[in-house]
């Protein structure tokens, strides 16, 4: 029993040995962006221009690191992409809302963190703004929308609240458009509509004006 135990020791020496003088590059490294050891959204604003810094901590010698925006590469020169990188975001859009930009260790690319932009900015309104349509006809007016955050949408006609008649009036919406369908239209549709969208933000309208003419006219 007593050799058992001392082949126990020995093995259990061993070990701590081996775990003691492992080299140094297998210690875990974590990522940072801009102080921030988690993804996170960082929020901004069309026209703004955002840094972000990555660095690796605990490294103990060099670590590469590489960018990605959403799925691709972003090219980096020589001396930023040694244990600390920064990438600048420039002339932010609308359309750069949800991308996101991931720095990853060039070793291990499992080891990342990632940042997705929340680009905020009040409603755009954009659309066929004058239609011409004869009696009995249908007619749809497309109201496209893009806001962050998402706008409240509703239709007016000659600066009310359009009273929906049903079968004649639907409404369809999406995240990114406001749709009236109009059956069967009479003379009375004739009129300007507003398509109105409200954000947090701001409330924009954009004014469609429909012709009902009669089919005897050219």
């Amino acid at each position: 029993m007593a050799w058992k135990r001392s082949v126990i020791v020995q093995m259990g020496r061993f070990l701590l040995l081996v775990i003691l003088f492992l080299p140094r590059e297998m210690t875990s490294s974590v990522l940072t962006v801009n102080g921030k050891t988690e993804n996170y959204i960082l929020d901004t604003t069309p026209g703004s221009q955002e840094s972000l810094i990555c660095a690796v901590q605990n490294h103990t010698g060099e670590e590469e690191l590489l960018w990605y925006r959403e799925t691709g590469r972003v090219d980096l020169k020589s001396g930023n992409k040694i244990n600390s990188s920064s990438v600048c975001v420039s002339s932010i859009s609308e359309n750069d809302n949800g991308i996101s930009f991931t720095c990853r260790l060039g070793r291990d690319q499992s080891v990342s963190i990632s940042v997705v932009l929340n680009v905020t900015f009040p409603p755009l309104l954009s659309g066929n703004d004058f239609q011409t349509v004869e009696e009995g006809s249908n007619v749809k007016l497309d109201c496209n929308v893009k806001a962050n955050p998402q706008a409240q949408m509703m239709w007016y006609k000659n600066s009310s609240l359009l009273d929906l008649e049903k079968s004649h009036h639907q409404i369809q919406q999406t995240s990114e458009s406001l749709q009236l369908s109009i059956t069967k239209v009479k003379k009375s549709d004739n009129g300007t509509y507003s398509c109105i969208a409200k954000s947090p933000l701001k409330t924009e309208s954009l004014d469609f004006h429909l012709f009902v003419k009669a089919l005897h006219e050219g």
